[in-house]
């Protein structure tokens, strides 16, 4: 990062939470002064659990608050923002898509015109999703694609784009958009989501479920690959030709989930178990994957972690992870 981060003063909305701990953990490495904005404390967290919860301030709020976003913002003397902090998980939005709506779109307004209104203010990331691109029958999804989105969280994300995209053409925010990937890896404690849930089955000796029917394609993205893309676009994002621009961030390799679920099978050693697939899965698009040639023209970022070893890093740990938690 060229010492960009050292002694700057940056908030991270969500800082608890799976993408947020990795990225905080790497500011503090870089140097950086984290006030960390969360809203529940989560004991097991990667937050918790790396120790970064004690190298950081904390910051307890909603995003749904204005005046707890604009207090942090002044009184931390904030020159930087991730903005990370959202209802990530799709199930729940679809459950819930008052709160969701509440806490990914207002808290995302909430958190552009804190920004607006404090001129100390160098730059800001939003965190969006791949799942702004829709259904598409044309992939990979390029930055060019239109957005578009059918069930509550990706309406959701797309409004969270669409407003950051307002802020910067009116205002003039340096700020940047991450597009990325289905992220996995150690500390990810949604269990809802393929990876974790099916190393917690394997862990238990049980078959691990399969809610689609196998098939569908994601592009999973190692979350340490994902907090350097972050940073990097945060340490760029002041330049022109950069600010105000979203960019894809992913591996560019998409995988079966019944893939994803056999190769941690094999690394397990526990070939007996079988998936199970209950083929339920409801309003989800079969296939997703991006395309990164615009990171990797104008970051010089690539990812460095593949599937293989993502999964081998991400076993090991859960193994740690239960071990620890039983005794």
């Amino acid at each position: 990062m060229g010492g960009y981060w050292k002694d700057r003063n940056v908030l991270v909305t969500g800082a608890n939470g799976f993408l947020g701990s990795w990225v905080s953990k790497r500011l503090v490495e870089e140097g950086a002064n984290v006030v960390s904005f969360v809203r529940d404390a989560i004991p097991k967290s990667f937050f918790n659990l790396s120790g970064t919860v004690d190298k950081v301030v904390i910051a307890h709020g909603a995003l749904e608050d204005y005046l707890s976003i604009e207090r942090v913002f002044n009184e931390f003397e904030v020159d930087f923002c991730f903005h990370l902090a959202a209802q990530a998980i799709v199930g729940t939005a679809e459950r819930f898509p008052l709160s969701t709506y509440e806490s990914n779109i207002r808290g995302t307004w909430n958190v552009l015109e804190a920004a607006r209104r404090n001129s100390r203010v160098q730059g800001l990331i939003i965190a969006s999703s791949d799942k702004v691109y829709g259904s598409k029958e044309n992939l990979p999804y390029t930055e060019q694609d239109t957005l578009g989105g059918l069930n509550p969280y990706d309406v959701s994300k797309v409004c969270v784009d669409l407003l950051a995209q307002s802020y910067f053409h009116t205002y003039g925010i340096p700020l940047g958009i991450a597009r990325s990937g289905n992220f996995y890896g150690p500390g990810d404690l949604n269990f809802s989501r393929v990876v974790p849930e099916t190393i917690r089955s394997l862990l238990g000796n049980e078959n691990p479920v399969i809610r689609s029917d196998g098939t569908y394609l994601r592009d999973y993205f190692y979350v340490e690959d994902a907090a350097e893309a972050f940073l990097t676009l945060g340490a760029n994002v002041a330049k022109d030709g950069i600010k105000g621009q979203a960019f894809n961030f992913g591996t560019e390799k998409p995988t079966a989930v019944i893939d994803v679920v056999n190769r941690l099978i094999g690394l397990s050693g526990k070939d007996h178990l079988r998936p199970v697939i209950l083929n339920q899965a409801a309003h989800e698009i079969k296939a997703q994957y991006l395309s990164c040639r615009k990171a990797q023209e104008l970051l010089a970022w690539r990812h460095t972690t593949d599937l293989e070893k993502g999964l081998g890093k991400s076993y090991s740990w859960y193994q740690d992870f239960f071990s620890k938690d039983e005794s």
